[in-house]
Parts: structure tokens; sequence; C-alpha cells
């Protein structure tokens, strides 16, 4: 007869890794299917390619601006209770997304979302690590993270089937019911609280820095050339420069840069994590215009062609990572963001005539490199630190991903407003469309290259964080 306490402990562990799974489902899954859905969004409000790419940016910044703060208000206040805040408002902000009817409504919505979602990125793995003991919860992290490549992969599809059907409103409609189910599991089988060290005290000023440096450091990608988002962004850069600097000098920073300073393999890990993010977020962005104003095809085909890079990415990732086990990390993610690079070269190449197995065969190939080298990449960075430092270095990494990402999409950006202007992708367009898209990708090449250096400079993994790693006699 099963143990009460551990019948109770169990149910705890189901349902906090029900709804977990769920949540970190729900942010991938809103990211790809709106991707899908933009064309769409542009068609309705005729808004130029600039201002659609703010669309998703505007998800990604807010999200990037409230991680870390948000992550260290919960250790202070309660995990479950931002987290299950963050859930309500992500739930709430779809609905009024489906009923908007203007592009700054929009746009502003979509920040509103980000603001939600970073509370919910920022608390849900800490909950999990807290509730599951150590001989389980390898497995319970596998799970969640296998739900965000699941997200990825169904996006596009569900994204292009709902955009065609249904309208892109339908999209946001599609994850209310998952966030209401989501809400009630946490409130009704979620007991207890989980928070940090007795007497942490929020570092509001460092917080502040953070924000108005990656504020001003997008914004002024957003204008550049110009020579107001050269002064935007430089200034972005100075207060990164601060804030680093008054991030040593308090008792409890909101994020820990010393680890940068004297963990190289952290530091190099986190930096190559970052510039594969930059190099291939944006693509599924780009090849959805693509495939949809160039190439003719409804949401629904897009989405179908799209989604043939995450499937690799939710197949492939899980056997990485236990390659990394065996074998050095850097030199399974150096080989991955190889391939990922031979991928974007040949995606320069694509033009109106390009026959769509080719594309899906360049999306398998990117799918493969992404997969190498997310996984060891991940094991590399979670590995060269301490126990005491594993909540550091899970935000690490969900900051270099945001970071990443937010840079992809700054890249398209910057690229779009010089070559198209303000000027919508259409058929009197399409020329200058596709060769801001042939440069997009060559920096996206040059980045991975860059990236491949750093993925092997970081060392060997096995000579640091031993304190973490079990050995054979244990």
């Amino acid at each position: 007869m099963n143990n009460p306490s551990e019948t109770s402990s169990r149910r705890l562990e189901m349902s906090t890794l029900l709804v977990a799974t769920v949540t970190s489902f729900i942010g991938p899954y809103l990211i790809s299917a709106v991707n899908v859905a933009l064309p769409a969004i542009q068609t309705e409000f005729g808004i130029s390619a600039v201002m659609l790419s703010w669309v998703a940016t505007s998800y990604l910044l807010s999200t990037a601006v409230f991680l870390v703060p948000m992550g260290k208000i919960a250790d202070i206040y309660g995990r479950k209770r931002i987290f299950t805040f963050g859930l309500t408002m992500l739930t709430a902000t779809a609905f009024f997304l489906s009923l908007t009817a203007s592009v700054p409504m929009l746009i502003f919505l979509r920040a509103v979302q980000g603001f939600s979602a970073a509370m919910i990125v920022s608390t849900g793995m800490a909950i999990l690590t807290s509730v599951f003991p150590p001989e389980r919860r390898g497995r319970a992290i596998g799970i969640y993270v296998a739900a965000v490549y699941v997200g990825l992969s169904v996006g596009p599809t569900a994204g292009g089937i709902l955009t065609h059907q249904f309208g892109w409103r339908s999209v946001f409609w599609s994850v209310i019911p998952l966030g209401l189910a989501s809400v009630a599991i946490t409130i009704i089988f979620l007991k207890g609280e989980w928070k940090g060290q007795p007497g942490e005290t929020f570092d509001l000023s460092g917080s502040l820095i953070y924000a108005a440096a990656l504020l001003l450091l997008m914004y002024g990608a957003s204008l550049a050339p110009d020579l107001l988002g050269l002064v935007s962004a430089g200034l972005g850069v100075l207060g990164f420069f601060l804030f680093f600097k008054h991030e040593r000098s308090v008792p409890w920073p909101v994020f820990e840069v010393r680890l940068f300073q004297h963990n190289r393999v952290f530091a190099f890990s986190s930096l190559a994590a970052l510039i594969n993010y930059a190099a291939t977020f944006a693509i599924t962005f780009m090849m959805s215009l693509y495939l949809q104003l160039v190439k003719g095809f409804n949401p629904q085909t897009a989405g179908f062609i799209l989604v043939a890079q995450p499937v690799m990415q939710a197949l492939l990732s899980p056997v990485a990572g236990r390659w990394s086990d065996r074998v050095e990390p850097r030199i399974l993610a150096s080989a991955g963001m190889g391939l990922t690079a031979a991928g974007l070269f040949q995606l320069v190449f694509i033009s109106p005539e390009t026959q769509v197995g080719y594309v899906v065969g360049i999306l398998i190939m990117l799918g493969v490199g992404f997969a190498l080298f997310s996984s060891p990449n991940t094991n590399a960075i979670m590995g060269s630190v301490e126990k005491k430092h594993f909540g550091i270095a899970s935000g690490a990494v969900a900051t270099m991903r945001l970071m990443g990402q937010m840079t992809s999409m700054a890249i398209v950006t910057i690229l779009f407003s010089l070559c198209l202007g303000g000027e919508p992708v259409c058929a009197s367009s399409q020329a200058f469309f596709l060769f801001s898209l042939k440069i997009i990708f060559l920096i996206f090449m040059g980045l991975c290259l860059a990236g491949i250096y750093f993925s092997l400079a970081r060392g060997d993994l096995r000579f640091v964080g031993k304190e973490s790693r079990p050995t054979k006699k244990e």
C-alpha cells in the first residue's frame, strides 16, 4: 500500500510536470504560429515589412527585458505566485489580441504578452527543479525541453491551417483553452510555494539599467543606419557596460555576471548560444514571407513546408544530448554550427523558380544542424557550473536565447529598412525583398562561422564543473 505522503508527492510532481510542459509548449508555439500568420496580418492592415517585423520583435523584446528581473522577483515573492499571474495574463492577452483592430494595439498587446511570458519562462523550470528529486529530475527536464521543440514543430502547421481556414486571429484563440486549463491545474493541484534564499532583495537599479540598455539597443537597431539609430545603439552598448559593472558591486545582483569572467566554458558556450540563435531564429519569419509572397503558397501549405526544420530538431535533439555525455559537447556543437552555416549558404541562392523540394532539403539540414548544436551546448552550459549555480545557468540559457532571437530580428529589420524602406512585400518590391534575403542569409552564415570559433575555443567540459558531475563510484 502506497504511503499517503508519497502518493501526494507523486501527484504534485505529475501536476507540475503537466503544467510546466504545457506552458513550455505555448511560448514556442505562439512564436512560430504567429510567424506563419504575419503575411495575413500584413494583408489585412496594409503595413510595411519593417512594421510587420515589430509584431514578432515586440514579443521577444518585452520577454527579454523582463525575464531577468522577473526571475529575481519570483525568488523573493514566490515562484508559483509569479507563474500563475503570468499564465493568467498570457491567456487574457491572447483573448484581446484576437479582437484587436489596429496595428499599434496589436504590437502593444504582443509586448504585454511577452511580459507575461517572461514570468512563466523564469519560473517554470525553477518550480520543476524544486518539486522533482534528483533521481527523477533529469527525465522531467527532458520532457520539459522536448515540449519546446514540439511547440516549434506544431506552430507552423497549426498556424498555417488556422490562418488559412479561420483567419490569423484564430492563432491567438487556440492558446486560450491551454492557458485556462494550466491555470486551473496550477491553482488546484500545485500546493505550497517555492522561493530563493531568505533575505534576498530586489536590485531595482540594475533591472532599470538592463531594461534601458536593451531598449536603446533594439530601438537603435530598428532605426539604423540613421544617425539617431546609431546613437541609440551606442548608448545601449554603454548601458550594458554599466550594467555589468553595477552587477559586480551589489550583494544580490539581478544577474550573476561573475560566471562570465571566471568560467571559460560557461562564457564561450553562452556566447555560442547567442550567436546561433541570432543566425537562425529569423529563418522561419523570412521563409514564411518567401513561401507565401514569392512562391504564392497559402498559409496552410507554407506551414507544412516550414515544419520540416523543427521536426528534425525535435527528433534529433534528445539523441544529440545523449551523445554529448560521451563526446565532448564542443565537437558536436561545432559540427552542428558548421552544418547550419552550409544550409544558410544554400538559402542565398533561392529565387521565385526554386523547387519546393530544394527548400525542404535545406530546412531539414538546418534542423539537423540546430539539433546537433542546441542540446550539447546546453549540456556544456549546465555542466560547467556547480549545483548552486544551476538556476543562474538556466537563466543564462533563456537570456542568450532571447537576446539571440532579438538580434536576429534586428538584422532583418535593418536590412528590410535599407532595401524596402516603408514598402510592403508585394510584386513590385519582390526583387528588393529577394536581394535583402540574400544579404541576410550571408550575414547569418558569417555569424555561424564566428560561432564555430567560440564553440571550439571553449575547451573540454570534462575539465570543469566536476563538483556537479557524478563520478563512477557515485
